[in-house]
């Protein structure tokens, strides 16, 4: 997979954003109500990433945006992963993993101190993934704070 630095407005990254919100609608009966921005994606306060196969297909994406202490759970040095999504017909093959370790080397050079997510109790391969990879379980932060099915997990990052 080719790891390529875009905008969260871009056609491909929009596309798959399409895709992960149907995800996210056919598992919680809603998509995610986040607000998110492209420039929220902007360095050096963030990156969106999209991952294409050898067909030049995208079959990945990802990005992470700046969070500082906040009244929303926040703290000082977060960077908060947003719309990590590989498509049905590319899972189990290492693009979530490469990704993600792309977002933390990036994050980690931008000077943010800690990688933090949130997921569901409905993506049991989300969690798992991210536990394998050494995410452990967080304060409740962000838009899901209150809501009972969500999962809010954070990794420390090193320069």
């Amino acid at each position: 997979m080719e790891i390529r630095k875009t905008r969260f407005d871009h056609p491909d990254a929009i596309r798959l954003n399409d895709l992960v919100q149907l995800e996210y609608a056919e598992r919680y009966g809603d998509g995610d109500a986040t607000h998110m921005a492209a420039d929220h994606f902007d360095p050096p306060r963030g990156l969106y990433l999209l991952g294409y196969d050898a067909d030049g297909k995208p079959v990945a994406s990802g990005g992470w945006r700046a969070q500082d202490a906040a009244s929303e759970g926040f703290e000082a040095g977060d960077a908060e992963i947003k719309r990590m999504f590989v498509v049905r017909e590319a899972r189990g093959s290492g693009h979530a993993r490469a990704l993600l370790a792309e977002l933390e080397a990036t994050a980690a050079a931008a000077g943010r101190t800690r990688m933090v997510l949130e997921t569901g109790q409905k993506q049991p391969e989300a969690i798992a993934l991210y536990t394998s990879c050494g995410y452990l379980p967080v304060g409740k932060f962000g838009h899901y704070r209150y809501e009972e099915l969500s999962v809010h997990m954070g990794k420390p990052l090193t320069a």
